[in-house]
């Protein structure tokens, strides 16, 4: 090796302890935080070392998770890598879709079937428990599931109706079951949009939709669009799949409530934080990222909600819901016919589920999930735990 090829290797060498010395500095040295406005998601804790956690592989994960999410202008890597991809004209990014009419979608990959019925069998055990009660199951789908053609050309994307029918079989004998394409398919066509083009959630009219078609289910008569006062709240609201995907140029969502014209008093208890209010809504939130927290505050573990419903208007007691997110815009027009509905997120939630039910003799139960969020998520089996 000549001494010009030796004095570049030994400048490319230095020049890489350099770097990757100075990006270990600033590791250490830069304050931490452990919540990404930018991905609107907590971000890894510093490890905890336990013997069993290093043995099962845990402690290794997590501490490479660290690293990941705490790496030196992590934020500023993670946009340039999406302006790359956008100026390479790719149609994906991080897992995401850029569609037509700007609708953004999260990659729908198959399931694993094995988990899903695991999940179905907790859901029958739970309602095994009340076999003389009305136990409904809402499965929402997500806007991949009704929109499959707004995706881009060449995009693939496992058939969400396919899960909700093996979802549906699994299920359908031991409870109320509500498929959700049922009430949003013929509607995919509407003028009002179903879904944020922007986030994971359905909007507040596709909230309507189910929470009319639950009505229905139960005998009850749902208020007609006409019968609220319907109000845009903000008009910039940019959602998890714009945070996630960190696409550029996206146009943001609005988000509306319904407000019926016939007032009705509520109040809302929030166990996790031990406070009261009369609103279901948080204007606070309307001025951060996270906008759709409007409804309720956010998620919590465990809500109570009162109406003061006069006797002709109550249609049910009590009615327990146990959900994700997908619930927090259909809440409010519940409350036009129960007088209280304990919310339980099941996610957050460690009690019993079925002893809550026993200890506030509650008979009537909704679970409310959108079906990706149900394929994924292990704490659905905290339902086979009784009290």
């Amino acid at each position: 090796m000549s001494s010009t090829n030796r004095t570049i290797s030994k400048l490319y060498t230095w020049s890489f302890i350099s770097i990757l010395s100075a990006l270990c500095l600033l590791f250490i040295l830069l304050p931490k935080s452990f919540f990404s406005e930018l991905e609107n998601r907590s971000l890894q804790a510093v490890p905890q070392f336990t013997w069993k956690k290093l043995f099962d592989g845990s402690f290794t994960k997590d501490a490479e998770t660290y690293v990941t999410d705490h790496f030196p202008f992590r934020d500023q890597w993670v946009q340039s890598k999406s302006v790359m991809e956008q100026i390479r004209l790719q149609s994906e990014n991080n897992g995401f879709y850029r569609g037509k009419d700007g609708c953004l979608f999260e990659k729908l990959e198959e399931p694993d079937y094995g988990k899903l019925m695991q999940y179905t069998d907790a859901v029958n055990q739970f309602a095994s428990q009340y076999p003389s009660q009305n136990i409904t199951f809402l499965l929402a789908p997500t806007s991949i599931g009704l929109y499959a053609d707004k995706l881009p050309l060449l995009a693939q994307s496992y058939s969400q109706q396919l899960i909700h029918q093996f979802i549906g079989q699994q299920v359908e004998h031991s409870l109320s079951w509500l498929d959700g394409f049922t009430f949003l398919e013929p509607m995919k066509n509407s003028d009002k949009p179903l879904y944020y083009k922007t986030d994971h959630h359905w909007t507040t009219y596709g909230a309507y939709l189910a929470y009319k078609a639950y009505a229905e289910q139960m005998g009850w008569k749902p208020l007609e669009e006409d019968q609220f006062q319907i109000n845009t709240v903000t008009n910039s609201f940019l959602g998890s799949f714009h945070t996630r995907s960190l696409f550029s140029g996206v146009k943001p969502d609005s988000i509306q409530i319904y407000e019926p014209k016939q007032t009705i008093n509520k109040e809302l208890y929030i166990a996790d934080t031990d406070t009261t209010s009369s609103s279901l809504y948080d204007p606070s939130y309307l001025d951060k990222k996270d906008k759709y927290s409007y409804f309720q505050g956010g998620v919590h573990a465990l809500m109570q909600i009162r109406s003061d419903l006069a006797e002709q208007q109550t249609d049910l007691d009590k009615l327990l819901i146990v959900k994700d997110s997908y619930a927090h815009s259909m809440l409010p027009f519940l409350t036009a016919h129960v007088r209280e509905l304990h919310v339980i997120d099941i996610r957050y939630y460690n009690g019993s589920i079925s002893g809550y039910m026993q200890e506030h003799q509650i008979n009537d139960a909704l679970l409310l999930f959108n079906s990706t969020t149900f394929a994924s998520e292990q704490n659905i089996l905290k339902l086979k735990y009784q009290g």
